[in-house]
């Protein structure tokens, strides 16, 4: 590991008057001067490659920080923690970003005919979405299968269950 606190060439330290500037490709050694830079570049050059590529495969596999809420099943983006942005889909237990919810709206709104209904699907398992409003907001199928999947103990269900309850003002 080499020093970074003097210049790589000629071993000048950073000082009042002389600012050292990090080499761009490996960032693990500073120069002084445009001139030390270029004379040190023969001993430097694998050395610098080698850290170069280093920094690549980090930046390429580093693991984007993830929310508690996980990833979009299908654009693979990190769910928002804010939940207006984020749908529960009651006919699979998925829940995906907004952005992919609206992303299927507009394709069933611009493929459908004039004169036929709009027939809105889940954007994940592509099950038709019952549009009749029962049991305060939900259509009967789709009631009965968050039901079906609360009786299975799915935790996303009991968690839109709970969430569902709560905007009811029902705290038990």
């Amino acid at each position: 590991e080499a020093d970074t606190s003097c210049c790589a060439s000629c071993g000048s330290a950073e000082v009042d008057g002389i600012k050292l500037k990090e080499c761009t490709d490996c960032k693990s050694v500073r120069y002084c001067s445009d001139e030390c830079q270029k004379n040190h570049k023969p001993q430097h050059k694998e050395a610098c490659k080698k850290r170069a590529a280093e920094l690549r495969v980090e930046i390429l596999f580093k693991q984007p920080e993830s929310t508690n809420l996980g990833d979009c099943p299908i654009c693979m983006i990190p769910l928002s923690l804010d939940l207006p942005k984020s749908n529960i889909m009651t006919c699979c237990s998925k829940v995906i970003c907004i952005g992919c919810s609206h992303a299927d709206i507009s394709r069933d709104i611009d493929s459908r005919e004039v004169e036929t209904s709009l027939n809105l699907t889940c954007p994940f398992c592509r099950h038709q979405l019952e549009l009749t409003s029962t049991d305060e907001g939900f259509g009967k199928q789709f009631y009965k299968q968050r039901m079906n999947r609360l009786e299975a103990n799915d935790p996303v269900a009991m968690c839109q269950e709970g969430s569902e309850q709560y905007k009811k003002g029902d705290h038990q």
